[in-house]
């Protein structure tokens, strides 16, 4: 049976404890023919321990932090696979992760990216994802399914899907090198969502895959309520809708965001006391409103590893 090569992206960000964690769980993954490369972030600890302990993991050692979209697109340019996974550092893996992900993208030559199962690490029974619906186009929301539920065996049909979640795609090289790379312009939030949408208007399918599954911490890096959270997901909401919704239909989203969004995201934090977070809030959708030149995305070329 023909075995590709698969190239494991993952970034690290202050995350180092983190990232040998995972580095640990995938020891036990059975696919043979496997690259794992660890993009760091320019983070301020040293990640020298990832080669130390682990010395066939490609280091990229990133001289400045470019986020997300930016820290896959560095792992994407040195990485020679035929397929990408790119997941989080804040996850552990089921050993059979990548056969039953490669399986499922070469079922169909218009499979263009498909997301496992995910489950929470603390909370293994309780789905995080399982599916997405399409982002409503006004109000720039959409709905996961299976969040929160428990996994009773519900979600056990792959089907195509509207939406992947960040923490883990499987996508084939030649979708990339057609598409390009991942819009750095977000740099943490609703990249991914983005790359979806110029996925699918690429003329390829989404794929939720229940067959394995990866457990995840959630945002161990950035924390659950945290300033700098509020400002990238209020400005790239804003950016997301944006760069994906045409007009006249944009009119409406305009219209909804300035007498609904805005207003009532702002006031729910200031009556929960979160000023700072109101004014973090509103600063992220003004300059998402300003920022100008958004709708370039960057060519996938191979580079040296910069290690």
């Amino acid at each position: 049976m023909d075995k590709p090569l698969i190239s494991v992206i993952t970034i690290n960000y202050n995350g180092l404890t983190h990232t040998l964690d995972f580095l640990a769980s995938f020891q036990k993954v059975s696919y043979p023919h496997v690259e794992i490369i660890v993009v760091d972030n320019a983070s301020s600890e040293d990640p020298g321990a990832i080669a130390e302990r682990y010395p066939n993991t490609i280091l990229v050692r990133n001289p400045k932090n470019e986020g997300f979209a930016g820290g896959n697109n560095r792992g994407m340019e040195v990485a020679t696979g035929e397929y990408f996974f790119l997941i989080n550092n804040d996850t552990e893996v089921a050993e059979d992760i990548l056969d039953v992900l490669l399986e499922r993208a070469k079922a169909s030559p218009k499979v263009g990216l498909i997301c496992p199962k995910i489950l929470y690490y603390d909370q293994p029974d309780t789905i995080q994802y399982a599916g997405f619906s399409a982002i409503n186009p006004v109000t720039g929301r959409g709905k996961g399914k299976g969040y929160l539920e428990k996994d009773l065996g519900q979600y056990q049909i792959a089907e195509p899907t509207q939406l992947a979640h960040g923490a883990a795609m499987f996508i084939p090289k030649s979708v990339v090198l057609e598409i390009g790379m991942m819009a750095e312009l977000y740099f943490l939030y609703y990249e991914e969502m983005d790359y979806c949408e110029r996925i699918k208007d690429a003329g390829y399918t989404l794929w939720y895959e229940p067959g394995s599954h990866i457990l995840h911490k959630e945002s161990m890096s950035v924390g659950k309520n945290s300033l700098l959270k509020t400002y990238y997901m209020s400005r790239n909401r804003w950016l997301f809708l944006r760069r994906n919704v045409t007009w006249p239909l944009f009119f409406f989203t305009a219209a909804y965001y300035f007498a609904v969004a805005l207003p009532k995201n702002i006031l729910v934090h200031l009556t929960q006391g979160e000023w700072s977070h109101a004014k973090t809030y509103f600063n992220g959708f003004v300059a998402g409103l300003f920022m100008q030149n958004i709708q370039e995305n960057l060519t996938l070329v191979h580079h040296e590893n910069r290690n």
